[in-house]
């Protein structure tokens, strides 16, 4: 695609299509309804603010009437595989960018590998939409309960190298990485989103890696602090295995972990007294303690500068 071709295209795109675009591009797959949550707001609109809607259901068919255009034109395309079935309306048909729209944000983005974006597997989708689901709840959160959204993260951006003990370069690969704002403290985030999908060993190799970069005093040397790990889970059963799973390996330290399930996500990240991590703490791990592990609502936390 050629400058002139780049050039003439933004020109005739809107901000809020631009915005569209840039979501998918970041969280690879989002539903209608994910889209109008992000994009298309229904309280009623001011005199500063023309894109906002009065009632939900008009930002509804907003969202896919501007969807329907950017289709069109060949800026996104829609998965044959509805979620929630054909009952679940247009809310439930799931985005990704079209050919045209890969190559729009590849040139302006300066990308040198062409993203394929194919029919993915029933997994992948799955997975995707509940990250990003997670992504767009925290974002609801900036502004809100006295939270401020201060960075937020996708894959890959969210993925951290560090040196190995043995000096081999290693990854962590998290689905989101976030950073929150309280007061006057800072709380930083890793999140896992479990779909249950996992053998629990595939878990305690993960939380394995979370140590050795820890233990690379990498993060804390830059931010003053570690992450808080959170892996989101479906349900309550589930938070007992993973718990569970990383609390038998006595290579890891418990205290970085907490599992809650997706129901107790927002009021845990909030601190408002619900949400109950699943503990993982083990008095008798090898470790020495990570100096702070920032955990939204406890102690210690990063004063902001």
């Amino acid at each position: 695609m050629s400058n002139e071709k780049v050039a003439d295209l933004l020109m005739s795109l809107s901000d809020r299509d631009r915005a569209v675009l840039d979501s998918l591009r970041a969280h690879r797959l989002l539903t209608t309804e994910l889209l109008r949550r992000l994009h298309f707001l229904h309280h009623p609109p001011s005199a500063f603010d023309r894109r906002t809607h009065a009632t939900e259901g008009a930002a509804a068919v907003a969202t896919m009437r501007v969807l329907a255009r950017l289709e069109g034109r060949g800026l996104v395309t829609r998965l044959k595989r509805r979620i929630g079935g054909v009952r679940a309306g247009s809310g439930g048909i799931t985005w990704q960018l079209g050919s045209t729209g890969e190559r729009l944000l590849r040139v302006i983005h300066g990308d040198e590998h062409r993203r394929r974006y194919l029919e993915p597997t029933a997994l992948f989708t799955d997975h995707t939409l509940a990250v990003a689901e997670a992504a767009v709840q925290i974002g609801e959160l900036d502004h809100t309960d006295g939270l401020e959204l201060v960075a937020l993260e996708t894959e890959p951006t969210c993925w951290r190298s560090f040196l190995s003990p043995h000096g081999t370069r290693s990854w962590l690969k998290p689905d989101l990485f976030a950073v929150t704002a309280s007061g006057n403290y800072e709380d930083h985030w890793f999140i896992e989103v479990d779909r249950s999908t996992e053998h629990p060993g595939v878990v305690q190799r993960k939380a394995a890696v979370y140590q050795r970069y820890a233990a690379s005093g990498d993060h804390q040397a830059k931010h003053g602090l570690f992450p808080a790990v959170l892996w989101v889970v479906p349900d309550d059963s589930r938070k007992r295995t993973l718990a569970t799973a990383i609390s038998a390996d006595q290579s890891v330290q418990g205290e970085l972990f907490n599992v809650i399930t997706t129901g107790e996500f927002v009021e845990y990240l909030t601190g408002n007294g619900a949400g109950h991590p699943e503990p993982v703490n083990k008095s008798d791990s090898p470790h020495s303690p990570i100096a702070e592990i920032g955990k939204s609502g406890r102690p210690p936390g990063r004063p902001i500068d």
